[in-house]
Parts: C-alpha cells; structure tokens; sequence
C-alpha cells in the first residue's frame, strides 16, 4: 500500500514535483534543482491520481517503484529545511544569499517556515527567518496559522524575548492561548519591565481571556519589590481582589516586603502575626526582611521575637538571616555578641560562606581586634574560601586602623599579585582613607593622582577622605578645591561630604561659615549626624553664645538623636559662667540625668558653689530633686 504524503507538504510539492520517482545519490542541497514538468495525462483504464500520489511519475515504471515517490519526496523536503536551518545557524548574512541558492523552493509557502521553526531550536532565528520572509514575500507570504504563530511565541516567551514576543502579537494580530500570554506576563516581570507587565494585565482584563492565575499575580508583585515600586504592588493587589482571587502565604509575604519598603516595619509585623494566627508561615526571605529593617531602626527586642519566632514555628532560621544578625550587630559596635553568634554557628555545623567571613573579619577590624581578624583570614583560606576584593580591603582597613600601613600595603599588593584582583576605587579609597586617618595627608593626595594617571575613578567616599584629613591639616582651600570636583563630577554628596567643613569652621570659631555649609548640606535634603551638631553646640559654648548653643541642644533633641556626656558638660559650663542663666543649667541637667548621665565632681562643686553664693532657695530645692534623681 502506497505512504500517504503528509499534509503540510504537498504544497510544497506541487511547486516542486520530482518527474524521477528512482533512487538518486545524495546532491549537495546548494546545488539542488527541483526541474517542474506538467502531468502526465492517465488513461481511462487506469484510475484518476489520488491524493496519496499527487507527485506524478512514469506510468511505465512498476507500480512499486511509484509508491516510493512520496517517501523520496519527503526526504527532499527534509533536506531542503535541514539545509536552510545549517545555513541561517551558521553563515551570518544568509538573508543575502538564500534565495539564490535555492531557485526552486517555494519559500512564501508557510508550511515550510513551520518545519524550519520545528527544527532550528532557537527562538531568535526563527524570528529573524520569519521577518525575512515577510520582507521577501510581503503579499504573497500569509499570516502564520495559529499553530506555527503559537510555536514561535512559546519558543520567544521560553526564550526571555519578552518585547520581541510582545511585538509579534501586535503585529500579526495573533492571540496567544493564556497560558503562554501570562508566561510573557511573567517574563516581563523577571527582569523587571513592571510597566509592560501591567499594560498586559490590563489587556487581560479587557479581552475575553480567563482571570490570570495566583502564580502569574505573585510574580508581578514580586516583580514590583524588586524594583522597589509599592504603587504597583499595592493596586495589583486591589485588582486581585476585585478578580476574586484568594492570597496566599507567599501573596502576603510580598505584602510585607512592601510595607518594609514604605518604612512601615510595625505594620509589616503585625501582618505577619495575622498570617501566623491562620497558620501560614511565611518564606525565610521575608523574615529577614523583617529582621533587617528592624536591625536597622534598632529595635532589638523584635528582632529577638523574630529569630524566637522562626524557631517555634520550625522555621529555621538560614545562613542569610544570622548574617543579617551579625551584621547588625557589628555596625552597632555588638562585635563581641556578634563573634559568639558567628562562633555558635560553625559548632553548630553550619556552612560559612566568604561573605559570612568577611563581615566578622570586618566588623574586628573595626573595633582593633587584628589578632582575631587574622585567625578567621586564615581559617577561610584553610576551608578552600577564596578571599574576595573586600575581604582584602577589610583587613586592609583594619592594619590602617591601628596605624601598621607597612602591612596595609603588603596585604594590598598580596592582592594584586597573587589574589588576581585589579587595583580598584575600592582598594585606592581604602588605602587612602588610611593614610588621611594617619597624619599621611600628602601621600594620601599623591595616591589619588596615581588613580586618575590609571584610569580609575574615585567616588564619594574617596573624596570625603580627602576633605577630611585636609580640613583637619587647616587646609580649607585644598578641601573645597576638593569637594567642587567632587560635584563636577556628577557625585552625589553625603553628609560626610559636609560635617568637616562645619567642624573645621566651628574649631576655627567661624560660626557663620559653619551655618552656611550646614543649610547648604539641608538644602539637599541631607540629614547631619550628631556629632556634627555636637560641634555646633561645642563652637558657640567656646564663643560664650549660651543662647545659641540651647537652641542647637533643643533642635538635636527634637530629632531624638544624643549628645554626649562631654556636650551636655560643655554647656553647662558655658551657662554657669552667665549667672542669668540658671534655669537653663536645670534643663540641661534634667535631659542629661534622663539620658543616664553622672554629673562630674568639678561641675557639681562649681555648681553648688555658684548657687551657695546666690542663697538661691528655689534652685537650691530644684538642684536637690534633681540630684536625687540621678
């Protein structure tokens, strides 16, 4: 019985008929000729053509021999489509050549665009084929049946071209079965083009497709945290309701990561003790989440309920949430609770990571501890952990710190030579940061012209450095050289930028220049620290400005940042010498007994004297009460 002839290809056939139905050699397919010949006409004694034999052949030959014609048939067109997907894989401007070199295949047929897309296996080629052939046959090549079109969108979607998919649907008109219009959707808010995913969303609704599934909902929001856009996250999560689609614990999860990201941690917690309540636990990224930004407005009785809380809920805490943890715990000055924490975790079998490593190295480093630093420098490398440019920098940071710059530059060539890392703004920053924190100011200039003769560009951190060691050198001119190179860069200063300038101003006694270089830092919407508005308060005492000085006492305060013991003692000092000023010595001791503070025993007996010399009753009684409070 005669091979019937697959659908799909008889028209490419009947352009292209074979008038040799015998076994031929195999003929390179750049030199294949497809020879057209009108049919041969059949006789009444022999049945009219059918359809399994529409390529016609010698009515002569044996009726076996014509039963191979459809069998050599497909293997011509096999080896035309194989031939054609060679040459677009590996020969880079086929577009100019094709045609040529296959005169007689029907390319506007779609049938044979559908094999090629079959068989190329690469999204972006059958694209690029595609195009081709709608420029080459723009009347004559038809739109693609929803087959072929539905290939080509999965393989582009699968393929992560999200706007090359998005463009073909709005070009040919073709709609997309749903679930493959929603991977687009997802596509799209894997690499974070929120914008084109919620044009999409919003075709959804308009168009006779389904309600989007839980999955593809979660992944737009998940999308929107990551480009850190709530406005999203939140009105995606208004029209999920509003589609009647139940949330999850991971719906929830990203719910809190948004409410994190507006500042509202209290509320983000409180979300989460609703889900617990329900039983739902929510990922361990979302606690840490929570642990972070709770380490970060200091609230360290939550972030102890938060580690508590996972272990009672069998939710155990991660490597990325004890390195929150310690990290917190470092920049706080913690590093001893820190180093237990880190200690307790390799007892307990945990795999430390070089990031692990390098954040305890950093934090000793930090508080001068060089010896242990070192241990765990040497710890990792025996473990096989590679150091990386900031655990160098780190224990470079940390030589610098305790004044061993020999060391600080043998540990930085170490690193060039033998760790394979290249001189960067980082390492050039750290070293001369060290240099400045030495008295090395000039070596330290003389390094930052080195960076520009390489090539390398420094950054805000490098430039605060400079000002820095500068302004305490009295060289003013130098530093503001400094800092407006630092803008014609296009360098965003910080408040660190700022506080030298004021500092070195409010030694200097200049307190209106200091004044103009702080609302020039508020201006930018910069938030001084405290120990910059220490030094206003310190620079008007020295002037004997009392009044002034309150007013700055009283604008720190307000901002619930405090001063330290030697400013409220400066203060008090500075108001004692004005004998008007005694209600005001009250104040000042009421906040400084609040924060904790001990009066020293020479305020104490200048103040008793000055108030003895008065016969002063009221303050008498006012000074006792106080007393006895501290």
């Amino acid at each position: 019985m005669a091979r019937t002839t697959p659908i799909f290809i008889l028209p490419f056939l009947r352009q292209n008929p074979n008038p040799n139905p015998n076994p031929i050699p195999f003929i390179p397919i750049r030199n294949l000729t497809i020879p057209i010949e009108p049919n041969t006409t059949s006789t009444s004694s022999k049945p009219p053509p059918t359809h399994d034999n529409v390529v016609d052949c010698n009515e002569d030959e044996p009726r076996q021999q014509q039963q191979q014609c459809p069998h050599h048939q497909n293997q011509r067109f096999r080896e035309v489509v194989e031939e054609i997907v060679r040459i677009t894989r590996t020969q880079p401007r086929w577009e100019t050549t094709l045609l040529s070199r296959f005169p007689s295949v029907n390319f506007s047929d779609p049938n044979l665009f559908t094999e090629v897309l079959k068989r190329q296996n690469n999204a972006f080629l059958s694209y690029r084929f595609y195009t081709w052939l709608v420029g080459c046959f723009p009347e004559s090549f038809p739109l693609l049946d929803s087959t072929s079109s539905q290939l080509l969108f999965d393989a582009l979607v699968e393929s992560k071209a999200s706007f090359v998919a998005k463009s073909f649907i709005e070009s040919c008109n073709f709609k997309p079965e749903q679930g493959s219009f929603e991977g687009l959707i997802r596509c799209f808010c894997e690499n974070g083009s929120m914008e084109e995913a919620a044009d999409l969303f919003s075709k959804l609704e308009s168009s006779a497709f389904l309600c989007p599934s839980l999955k593809t909902w979660n992944s737009a929001l998940l999308g929107s945290i990551r480009v850190g856009r709530t406005d999203l996250v939140w009105r995606l999560y208004g029209d999920m309701l509003e589609r009647g689609v139940d949330p999850d614990g991971e719906t929830v999860g990203y719910l809190i990561q948004a409410l994190c990201i507006d500042n509202k941690v209290g509320a983000g917690y409180e979300l989460l003790q609703q889900i617990l309540d329900d039983g739902v636990t929510p990922s361990n990224m979302v606690l840490n989440k929570l642990i972070s930004d709770f380490c970060k407005d200091k609230n360290y009785g939550r972030v102890s309920q938060l580690l508590h809380l996972m272990i009672a809920k069998n939710c155990k805490p991660d490597i990325h949430t004890y390195q929150e943890v310690i990290n917190w715990l470092c920049k706080r000055g913690k590093v001893i609770e820190g180093y237990r924490i880190f200690k307790d975790l390799k007892s307990r079998g945990y795999v430390l990571n070089t990031v692990m490593y390098t954040t305890m190295i950093h934090g000793l480093c930090e508080t001068r501890r060089l010896g242990e630093a070192r241990k765990l420098w040497f710890e990792m490398m025996k473990k096989g952990l590679k150091p990386n440019e900031y655990t160098y920098n780190a224990l470079i940071h940390g030589f610098c710190r305790i004044g061993n710059l020999e060391e600080a530059w043998k540990l930085h060539k170490e690193m060039c030579d033998r760790g394979g890392f290249k001189e960067s703004t980082v390492s050039f920053s750290t070293l001369i940061d060290g240099l400045c924190v030495n008295g090395k100011v000039k070596d330290a200039c003389e390094l930052y012209e080195q960076m520009a003769e390489k090539g390398i560009a420094p950054d805000v951190i490098t430039y605060n450095s400079l000002i820095r060691g500068l302004c305490k050198e009295g060289n003013v001119t130098k530093s503001e050289e400094l800092f407006e190179e630092l803008l014609a860069q296009g360098l965003e200063p910080s408040a660190l930028s700022y506080a030298p300038f004021i500092e070195q101003f409010c030694r200097l006694g200049s307190m209106g220049k200091a004044i103009e270089w702080w609302e020039h830092m508020e201006k930018r919407g910069l938030k001084p620290s405290a120990s910059t508005h220490e030094c206003i308060i310190e620079g008007y005492c020295k002037q004997g400005s009392a009044a002034e000085a309150m007013h700055w006492l009283s604008e720190m305060l307000n901002k619930e940042l405090v001063p330290h013991k030697g400013t409220y003692e400066r203060l008090v000092k500075c108001l004692l010498s004005k004998k008007d000023k005694l209600d005001d010595v009250l104040l000042v001791l009421g906040s400084m007994f609040q924060v904790g503070y001990i009066l020293s025993e020479h305020l104490c007996h200048s103040l008793v004297s000055i108030l003895c010399g008065d016969s002063f009753s009221p303050v008498d009684k006012s000074l006792g009460i106080l007393l006895e409070r501290s």
